[in-house]
This record gives C-alpha cells, structure tokens and sequence, in this order.
C-alpha cells in the first residue's frame, strides 16, 4: 500500500516539477529564443493558469475511463510535451509545450489524490493526500535548485529532457505496479452545489489566501535572504535546501494532523500557526541561525494547508468531495498567482521587509475564512 502511494507521489513530483522549474533557467532561455526575460517568465504564469482551468476539467474524463489508464495517458503527454519543449526552436513552441506540460500535470495530479483516498482507509485518508502533496510540495520547492543544477551542467534544453525521462520512468512503474482502479460511477462532479455551499467556498478561500500570503515572501525569499537577513554565496543554496526538506515533510504533516485533530479543528489550526511563523520571519531577520529554524518551521506549516483542507472538503460533503478536490486543485494554483503579483507590487512601492507582514495579512483572512468553515456545525448551508 504504501510503496503505491509513495509512487503516486513520485508521479505528483515529476510532473509539478515542471511549473516552478522554469523560475532558475528564464536568464539562459530568454536570449537563446530572443525574447526579453519578462516575457520569457510568461512560460510559468501559463503553466499556472492552463492547470487551474484543466484541474476542474479533468474530472470529467474519469467518468468514461478507467483512472489508471488516464492517468499513464497524461504521463505519456507531459514526457511527449517536454520533449518538444527541449527542441523548440521558437518561443512561441515552447509557449505551446508548457500548455501541454501543464494539462497533463493537473490530470495526473488530480488522478493520484483521487486513487490515494481509496487506497486506505477512512482513518488513513489525511495522510495518503499528505503523501501526495509531499511530491507535490517536494516539486515546488526542489524542483528550481534541480533545474538550475541541470542547467548549469547540461543547458536549458536539457532540463526539459530530464523531466521527460523521469515521467516515462514514473509510467513505467506506474503500469507495473499500479491495481486498475476502474471508472468513477457518480455522475457529472457537482461543482454547482460545492460552490453554493458557503462553508466550502470559505474552506477554498483558505487555500486562496494561505498559499496566496505565503507566496509574498517564497517568491522573492532569495534576494530577501541577501538583503534582509544577510545570507548571501553558498549560504543561500544551504537556506534552500533546509527549506525544501522542511517544505516536503509539511505535505505528511497535514495529513496527518487531519487525522488526529480532525479536519474540522486542523484547518483552523493550521493557517493559525502558520501566520505565528510567519509573523515570526522578520522579527529573527537580524540572527541568521535562529532565522533558518524559523523559517524551517513557516516551510513545513506552508505545505500542510493542502491536505488539511482538502480532508476537510471530503469529511464536510462527501457528495461533493471529488468536484471540491479538483477546484482545491486549482485553488492552490490561484493563490500562487495572487502572492507572486502581490509581493511584485509590494516590492515596486516598498522595501523587502514589507514582504513578511504584507502575507500576514492575507494569512490572516485565511484563519477568519477558516473559522467561517467550521463555524456552521455539520450542515452544509446553501447560499440559495
């Protein structure tokens, strides 16, 4: 059981790997295409948006398919995807990779945490999706340094050709391994009823805010380290790292937390705790060892809200729970698009120190929507 799991997550780091991994190579791709660096980031803002529009989509195809099969169709698009990405020879073919890259990321993301909840059992539910989000935080926050390693060695190019292999091994041991798991049997996902309900709308809006405040710091969290605190040279890959082990331990950590606390009480817990880190950050800016502890604690408490919201989606409305799934899905993605806009007009108009207190903020309507979610008692309450 967990080998699949764990294997499922290695399918989740594979393919999200491919959104942030962009962030470290844009000065190497930028002149080789001939297209400034602004536009050039526009590869990961693409990436974002086609997997917050594909998430919800996707559900669809597992009621005519079986979810195995679909699954190692979107590994087999994402490998053919890259592959394209590391030949292009325009930007306006890599733009359209990215897309493709994107698609099947989503599905393929999307397919594991659903194949993850049936896997186990009801007691072990949290943490089979805290598994998951630990390949999927483990892509976030590894998957740069990697790029800029194989870059570094090997050229751009060669960065998206890594992916690719990975994602043909990932099938491979996919169709091995993985039990076919059939068509889903409800019907059409009912987002219309999930979204009228105004307990889970508060619980996606927790992802929304929680990931959005975080992303006002992580975004820019290198030249803070240089500026703010001070750690500049090998220093700052070290820093990365520390967060990036921290980062993929919180995926597990939510998880589990669901299943101990309960989803009710996690996902108010959760943000909670998260905003104390956070809030902590600037006030340990000046002593850079008691800063990284910090900062380890506000990397794991950031991948926790996943699977802390998402079992709460499923324990709050079970009808509804694989339509909330997939728009948490794209939930995580819209965020990520608000707190890196947010931190860039932040830093237009003040300094780096602004970054930390600026996330608090909406960290902060995070805990206030948290508490909306749980307020209500047990009931699901429409909005009309």
């Amino acid at each position: 059981m967990y080998f699949r799991l764990f294997l499922l997550a290695l399918a989740t780091f594979a393919t999200g790997t491919a959104e942030n991994i962009i962030v470290g190579i844009l000065p190497t791709i930028a002149p080789s295409l001939g297209v400034s660096v602004g536009i050039a980031g526009q590869l990961t803002s693409v990436f974002s948006i086609t997997f917050a529009l594909t998430a919800p989509l996707a559900l669809g195809l597992t009621m005519r398919f079986e979810r195995k099969s679909i699954m190692l169709s979107a590994l087999a698009v994402f490998a053919f995807s890259n592959v394209v990405a590391g030949i292009s020879p325009s930007y306006s073919i890599l733009f359209a990779a990215r897309i493709g890259m994107a698609a099947a990321s989503a599905v393929v993301c999307l397919i594991a945490t659903m194949l993850a909840t049936e896997l186990v059992d009801s007691g072990m539910r949290g943490r089979a999706i805290g598994i998951i989000f630990m390949g999927i935080s483990g892509s976030m926050v590894l998957g740069v340094p990697a790029g800029m390693l194989i870059n570094e060695w090997f050229g751009w190019r060669a960065v998206f050709l890594a992916l690719a292999s990975a994602a043909l091994i990932v099938l491979f041991l996919a169709q091995s391994f993985l039990p076919r798991m059939g068509q889903r049997l409800q019907g059409d996902p009912d987002y219309k009823s999930h979204l009228k309900s105004y307990r889970l709308q508060s619980a996606q809006l927790v992802s929304i805010l929680m990931i959005g405040g975080h992303f006002v710091l992580f975004a820019y969290l290198a030249p803070y380290l240089t500026e703010a605190v001070g750690i500049a040279g090998p220093h700052v890959v070290l820093a990365f790292i520390a967060f990036g082990a921290a980062g993929v331990s919180g995926g597990y950590c939510g998880g589990w937390l669901a299943d101990r606390l309960t989803p009710r009480m996690a996902i108010v817990v959760t943000p909670f705790l998260y905003l104390l880190a956070l809030a902590a950050i600037p006030l340990f800016s000046n002593a850079p060892a008691a800063f990284i502890a910090i900062m380890a604690v506000w990397a794991c408490i950031s991948w926790m809200i996943s699977p802390v919201v998402q079992s709460f989606l499923i324990s709050a409305d079970p009808a509804t729970a694989e339509a909330g799934i997939g728009l948490n899905l794209s939930a995580m993605h819209i965020g990520v698009a608000l707190g890196t806009a947010a931190g860039g007009l932040i830093l237009e108009r003040a300094s780096l120190q602004a970054l930390p207190w600026a996330g608090c903020i909406l960290v902060g309507l995070a805990v206030l929507c948290a508490l909306n979610a749980t307020w209500r008692g047990k009931r699901v309450r429409p909005t009309g």
